[in-house]
This record gives structure tokens, sequence and C-alpha cells, in this order.
């Protein structure tokens, strides 16, 4: 009998982690996972005008990202009339 308590009782040390919770917060602010598609409210610097774009613009370019990154082309889009600052 003791040898199937301890048995069991190793096999669930064992086991405890697998069933551990994976938490994913979402973060604001941040895009998404590299494997996901995202979208992107890029503004020119130059001419205000904006656009929606599926990469996010280089850093000391003349476009800027304007919010944060869209999951989907509509939301992006959604976002673009919704924004006061482009033209």
């Amino acid at each position: 009998m003791t040898k199937i308590l301890l048995a069991t009782v190793a096999i669930l040390a064992f086991a405890a982690p697998s069933f551990a919770q994976d938490k994913t917060d979402k973060t604001i602010g941040q895009a998404p996972p590299s494997g996901a598609s995202s979208f992107y409210l890029a503004q020119d610097t130059a001419t205000m005008k904006c656009e929606v774009v599926n990469v996010q613009p280089a850093a000391g370019g003349n476009m800027k990202v304007i919010g944060t990154a869209h999951p989907t082309h509509a939301s992006a889009e959604a976002a673009l009339k919704a924004d006061k600052t482009c033209k």
C-alpha cells in the first residue's frame, strides 16, 4: 500500500508543472508576437498624410507610427478614419 501511495505522489510531483496555467498578459502599446500579422497607421512627417501599412516603419525615417498595432486591416482602417491628426 505504501508503494502505491509513494508512486502516486511521485507521479503527481512530476505531472503538476504540466497543469500550470500559461499566463499571457496583453500589453497595451506593444506589437503583437512576431508570428501574428499586424497593421499600423503610418504618418508621413513631411506631408502629414496617413496610410495603413502591414510593416512597422523604421525608427528615424520619414514615417512615424500613430497609435498601436491593430490585429486586422479593418480595425486599422477604422482607426485611420477616427484619427484627427491625419489629413
